[in-house]
């Protein structure tokens, strides 16, 4: 399996929804205009294609200077455990450099990967929730 990784190729919003399904992130893949939106003021984006097909995507909001957060990280099924996620970590991780930190929200199901991949557990976070997307489906 060749994988190419890219910061210019954008994947279309199906191509998005797609992927988020398919990996099972908890995202609103019922509104595509919100799925556009997300992607349209992202400002730093990785994707990973096994030729046309995208297989994984590092999302993230940056201001490139103190703090990056990686809002979502994707990787199709079929895909998981090649190390795809971790590449896209890394490349994300090397275009934003090392003055900025990089954080993240974890779904529940992955909190066992991200220690693996070298992010450190925090406990000093706080979050006002946005109210419940699921509620809009």
């Amino acid at each position: 399996m060749e994988i190419e990784f890219s910061f210019e190729k954008r994947p279309t919003t199906a191509q998005v929804i797609e992927l988020y399904e398919n990996a099972g992130l908890p995202r609103p893949t019922h509104d595509a205009e919100r799925i556009s939106k997300m992607y349209e003021q992202s400002n730093l984006i990785v994707t990973a294609w096994e030729n046309d097909i995208l297989v994984g995507v590092s999302r993230s909001i940056t201001d490139w200077v103190w703090s990056c957060y990686l809002a979502d990280l994707a990787v199709r099924t079929s895909h998981q455990k090649a190390g795809i996620g971790r590449k896209l970590i890394a490349l994300t991780k090397e275009k934003l450099g090392s003055q900025s930190m990089l954080l993240l929200l974890s779904v529940p199901t992955a909190m066992e990967y991200y220690p693996k991949v070298g992010f450190k557990k925090q406990e000093s976070s706080f979050i006002i929730d946005r109210a419940d997307w699921r509620s809009e489906q």
